[in-house]
C-alpha cells in the first residue's frame, strides 16, 4: 500500500468510526478488527440498522478475510436451522429484485452467510441509493428491512480493495477520499471531535514525511 492509499485508509477509518451528524446511524460503517482466536486481521463494512418498529432487524456485513469476500446478514429471528440453506431477496432502487442462495453458520441459526454471491451484491450495493431485502425463513415468513445506501460506496469499495478485487468494469476496487468530503465530514463533527480527527492526522502526515 503506497503512502496516498495508506493515508486515505486511516481517514476513512477515523471518519467512519465516528457519528458525523445526529443521523450517522443511517450510513454505512467501515471497521478493522482481530480474530482472537487466529490473531488474523480483517476488514468489513456493516449497514445501518433499520428504524425501530418499521422493518425487522436485519445487519449486512461485506466482509474481507483472508483475502476471501463474504456477505453476511444476521437476524433477531430464526432464519432457518444451523448450517442450512436459505433465500433472500434483494432489490436496488426501482431493478428487478434479485434471489441469491445463503447459508446459516454451523452455530447460528440467525445469521448467514456467502462467499458465491458476495461479489455481485457487492458490486450491486455501489449503483443505487437503497437496498429493500427479504430473507425466507423456515417457518414462511419473510423478514424484511430497507437500507439505505448512505456512505455505501465508500465504505463498500474499501473492502474490495482489501481482497484486492477489481470491479466488474475490470479495474481495481480503490476507496477515494476527496478533500472536499473530508472537509465537509470534518464540519458536521463537535470541536473536540475535529480536534482528535486533526491530531490522528497530524500523526499520519508526520509518519509518511
Amino acid at each position: 500500500m503506497n503512502r496516498l492509499n495508506f493515508s486515505r485508509h486511516l481517514l476513512l477509518v477515523l471518519i467512519t468510526g465516528l457519528p458525523l451528524i445526529a443521523k450517522a446511524d443511517n450510513v454505512w460503517s467501515y471497521h478493522q478488527e482481530i480474530d482472537n482466536l487466529t490473531n488474523q486481521s480483517f476488514s468489513y463494512a456493516q449497514s445501518p440498522l433499520p428504524l425501530p418498529g418499521l422493518y425487522d432487524y436485519l445487519k449486512l456485513e461485506l466482509v474481507c478475510k483472508a483475502n476471501t469476500l463474504k456477505a453476511t446478514i444476521e437476524a433477531n429471528d430464526l432464519i432457518t436451522s444451523q448450517n442450512s440453506r436459505f433465500n433472500i431477496d434483494y432489490q436496488i432502487d426501482k431493478t428487478p429484485a434479485i434471489t441469491i442462495t445463503m447459508k446459516t453458520l454451523t452455530d447460528s441459526k440467525r445469521k448467514g452467510y456467502t462467499e458465491e454471491f458476495a461479489k455481485k451484491l457487492a458490486e450491486d450495493l455501489l449503483t443505487g441509493q437503497t437496498l429493500l431485502i427479504h430473507v425466507n425463513t423456515i417457518i414462511r415468513t419473510v423478514l424484511s428491512s430497507s437500507i439505505p445506501l448512505t456512505n455505501a460506496d465508500l465504505t463498500i469499495k474499501q473492502v474490495l480493495a482489501d481482497c484486492n478485487l477489481s470491479t466488474s468494469k475490470g479495474e481495481t476496487a480503490t476507496a477515494t477520499y476527496s478533500l472536499s468530503e473530508f472537509e465537509q465530514s470534518l464540519s458536521q463533527l463537535p470541536l473536540v471531535k475535529q480536534q482528535r480527527v486533526l491530531a490522528e492526522l497530524k500523526k499520519i502526515m508526520a509518519n509518511i514525511k
